[in-house]
């Protein structure tokens, strides 16, 4: 091994977390030992997700996958530790702390900050910028006061992408946003005058107010007409614009676009770009050949790209220069797919039809609020570009054509076809050479070059390629060339039925079959295992009344469904009765506290309202069930893949902003959906206003109140794949909302695979949201009446799962503890946790052999 030399990285957004992880996996011979300053104090996370964090919080969510290079002795991170200075003749960097760095080289990844013009007012502390996880903490802070105060207005100055993010998120904080915007239509840098005077009308459609062709003059404390009462409070500061008008709001927040963050090469003496950004050559270099810029603070031959995907080609590049390669920037793609308040919104390529003598193919529907418009070459055989604003989904085939000759009319890519569903395109007409995932440069070519070498499924061809492993638009593609290429994709469940869940969820409910052993017997093989057997359980149960401990089924049931209780890790069980729409009773609140006080359960108020009790043997669980029942509680089917909880707000009842009763919409649907079996587990919520205090928009199925009646949001789940719900209706009456969701529901039970969460069924259905919402909304498969049906047999034929076991003398003979000592267990054993709390054994049966559980 060689001299080991040392690179300093300063900033560590994704950029810079790309290089790291570029350089070290291919620096196989140890000749970089790697030194990271972050000036915060959050190592790398998904900034493109940034507003994702509104709706959790929690900051571990946004993390970059390895940001901490945990068993990497040759990389170290500094967070919350500045650059201060470069000495480019000492060859070191010098921290806000006096901390000094020693370099062989040197990469600049400082990325940009929030350019905030000089407006009088703009260091009040109600206005903020729209950047790091910071800013949306202090911007929730000041949302929260605004709420608090007479006037719950926020205004966002920027009516790009980060503006309208930045809106949205004022809007899920319960405030009435504002939309300032100098251009004369929204998102200038992607859209067209058509496509953003469509985007205008269907944000205003959402409640968001938009205002173009203005600029802030000034922003001031507002002025009062009359002294503030004792109980008043009001921090609202007055927004001035051009046009003579104000408006006055609790929060501001600039999203006026980014500058590079180069004052730190500026104080070196490094060469900076006319419009700012660290000069460099397409091999990253700067003026000095020891120091590098990287991402959005690089002007590569003059001109800063403010997308992730060029960012990470320069990460790429240098990382190859370091370890001896002469790898250049390709240039780049500045493409964007997006789905800004629930409203899809793409451009590619020359999507302003700046190439001389261009053409431009049209097709506005204001009726379907789509637009779509297509770039060609001045003899429209080549395709130069696009817009699509109300319907997407032709992005991922259209822009890998960009630069490539059309075969065809180039109006049937964008024009419906007869039945109104998106053109028919195939990643089969495109050339080796488009670049199927833009995010990482991964050509058709090298696509098929993986497959060729033994890739078989989308996780093999991500893993060699790193194709869908960025922003996951091209994932479906990856996908679609795997079928053109000939691969099969596997649909079988497991190794005992060759058919998938959905297809033996149609055998299960064509045929007469009601036992696992006659299914396997007449379409499987062998004698079944742990994937198809609980599988089939779900199926059966979701086809019919049955309780799911009858006859054979109980043999099928993982451990919790067995018991009917969530076994935990000590062995115990823990019990969990149904609050629908976390109402409680007083009594019930009561009988609950005696349980757990005569049981010694330790209780805990879970996330979605209920109360769980935990530390219950086995055997005690028949008894606990009784006393509940008998209080007029039932199962909460915690430990089922089922309907868990419907969480709701107060709404309407009690909270001054609420807009119609989320309580009693929450216990209706709960009452209506509880006991349905599913292929995982369903989580619901109820929010009586847009304010979203029962957080709907995290929900496999979220309801949020409007003045007009319901909006529906679906498929949205939490997790460790965290994903925002998505507007499927809006403004519905209550018959429709539990039509819909009836309707939802089932053709999700119907069609998911084994273990498949709502989110990742609807990201890998063909068509997408608007496949499900022709489905659901307008019955284009014709299955609504029998979609209905089935849920009102569930209904009708729902009973209380403890209850069943309680009536049933076999049932309930499994609940001992020892098989040749049904009495009750020694209540003296006892087991201590690592909390110091003193709980009961749960399951002595296990620690003898001759026990089957």
């Amino acid at each position: 091994m060689g001299l080991v030399r040392n690179v300093v990285v300063v900033g560590h957004g994704m950029v810079g977390h790309r290089f790291v992880e570029a350089l070290r996996s291919r620096d196989t011979n140890g000749a970089w030992r790697v030194t990271i300053l972050s000036e915060e104090s959050d190592a790398a996370y998904d900034r493109v997700g940034l507003t994702g964090y509104t709706s959790h919080w929690d900051r571990a969510q946004l993390a970059l996958p390895g940001n901490d290079y945990a068993g990497d002795d040759a990389v170290v991170v500094h967070l919350g530790v500045a650059a201060h200075e470069i000495d480019r003749e000492a060859k070191t960097v010098t921290a806000a702390d006096g901390r000094v760095f020693d370099y062989d080289a040197l990469v600049l990844a400082t990325g940009s900050y929030a350019f905030v013009p000089p407006v009088p007012g703009r260091d009040l502390p109600q206005v903020h910028v729209y950047r790091t996880l910071d800013d949306l903490d202090a911007i929730r802070l000041s949302a929260q006061a605004a709420l608090a105060s007479k006037n719950p207005t926020g205004v966002v100055i920027g009516g790009g992408l980060l503006g309208l993010e930045a809106a949205n998120a004022l809007r899920t904080f319960g405030l009435t946003a504002h939309v300032l915007e100098m251009s004369p239509h929204l998102m200038a840098n992607q859209l067209d005058e058509a496509g953003g005077a469509l985007l205008r009308r269907m944000i205003k459609n959402l409640g968001i107010e938009v205002h173009t062709a203005v600029a802030t003059t000034s922003i001031a404390p507002a002025q009062r007409h009359r002294p503030l009462r004792k109980s008043e409070i009001d921090d609202s500061v007055r927004v001035s614009l051009n046009d003579d008008s104000t408006i006055d709001a609790g929060v501001v927040v600039f999203a006026a676009g980014v500058r590079p963050r180069d004052e730190l090469a500026r104080a070196a003496g490094l060469d900076i770009a006319q419009r700012g950004g660290v000069l460099t050559d397409l091999s990253g270099v700067t003026s000095d050949p020891d120091i590098y810029a990287i991402g959005e603070v690089a002007a590569i031959e003059g001109r800063c790209y403010g997308l992730v995907a060029p960012g990470y080609a320069t990460a790429e590049v240098v990382a190859d220069r370091l370890l001896g390669g002469e790898a250049e920037f390709p240039g780049a793609d500045m493409s964007t797919k997006l789905k800004l308040l629930g409203v899809d919104v793409a451009s590619f390529g020359d999507a302003q039809g700046r190439t001389p003598n261009c053409l431009e193919v049209v097709v506005n529907d204001p009726v379907k609020q789509t637009y779509a418009k297509l770039v060609l070459s001045d003899d429209a055989k080549t395709l130069l570009g696009g817009i699509l604003v109300g319907d997407a989904s032709a992005y991922a085939m259209l822009r890998p054509m960009v630069a490539s000759e059309l075969s065809g009319d180039p109006m049937a890519l964008i024009a419906p076809t007869v039945d109104g569903a998106a053109p028919a395109l195939g990643v089969a007409a495109l050339p080796d050479i488009a670049q199927i995932c833009s995010c990482n440069n991964v050509t058709k070519g090298d696509l098929k070059a993986a497959i060729c070498g033994g890739c078989e499924d989308v996780p093999s061809l991500k893993k060699c390629t790193l194709a869908g492993t960025s922003c996951g638009s091209c994932v479906p593609l990856l996908k679609q060339l795997l079928e053109a290429e000939g691969v099969e994709q596997s649909k079988a469940l497991c190794e005992h039925f060759g058919q998938s869940r959905a297809e033996l969820y149609e055998i299960i409910s064509a045929t007469s079959i009601r036992t696992f052993s006659g299914l396997i017997e007449k379409f499987g093989t062998g004698a079944g295992c742990d994937i198809c057997k609980p599988t089939v359980a779900s199926i059966l149960a979701s086809t019919s009344s049955e309780h799911v401990l009858d006859g054979e089924q109980a043999s099928l049931q993982d451990s919790n469904d067995h018991f009917l209780a969530n076994i935990q890790k000590n062995g115990s069980y823990s019990v969990v009765p149904r609050s629908p729409g976390g109402e409680i009773t007083p009594e019930q609140l009561i009988l609950i506290g005696e349980i757990a006080r005569d049981f010694d359960l330790y209780t805990k108020i879970t996330g979605g309202q209920r109360i769980d009790m935990f530390g219950a043997r086995v055997d005690q669980l028949p008894e606990i069930w009784r006393r509940l029942i008998d209080g007029g509680m039932e199962s909460g089917h915690a430990y089922g893949k089922a309907l868990r909880t419907v969480k709701s707000c107060v709404g309407s009842t009690w909270c001054r902003y609420g807009q119609q009763d989320s309580v009693d919409m929450a216990v209706e649907i709960e009452k209506r959906y509880r006991g349905l079996r599913a292929p995982h587990k369903i989580k619901m919520a109820v929010s009586g206003c847009a304010r979203e205090c029962a957080e709907a928009q995290s929900k496999d199925v979220g309801v949020i109140a409007t003045e007009q009646g319901w909006n529906l949001y679906v498929c949205g789940n939490g997790g460790m794949s965290p994903r925002h719900a998505q507007l499927l209706a809006s403004d519905l009456d209550d018959e429709t909302l539990i039509r819909y969701i009836d309707r939802f529901l089932m053709f999700y039970i119907r069609t998911a695979d084994r273990l498949q969460r709502t989110a990742p069924w609807l990201e890998a259905m063909e068509g997408g949201l608007e496949h499900l919402r022709a489905v659901v909304c307008h019955d284009s498969l014709g299955l609504a009446d029998e979609f209905e049906a089935a849920m009102e047999r569930h209904v009708a034929g729902y009973a209380c799962e403890w209850k069943g076991v309680l009536e049933d003398e076999e049932k309930l003979s499994r609940f001992v503890s020892f098989v040749n000592a049904p009495e009750v267990a020694d209540p003296t054993v006892q087991f201590t946790n690592t909390s110091g709390r003193k709980v009961p054994i749960g399951m002595p049966a296990l620690r003898h052999a001759s026990e089957t559980v």
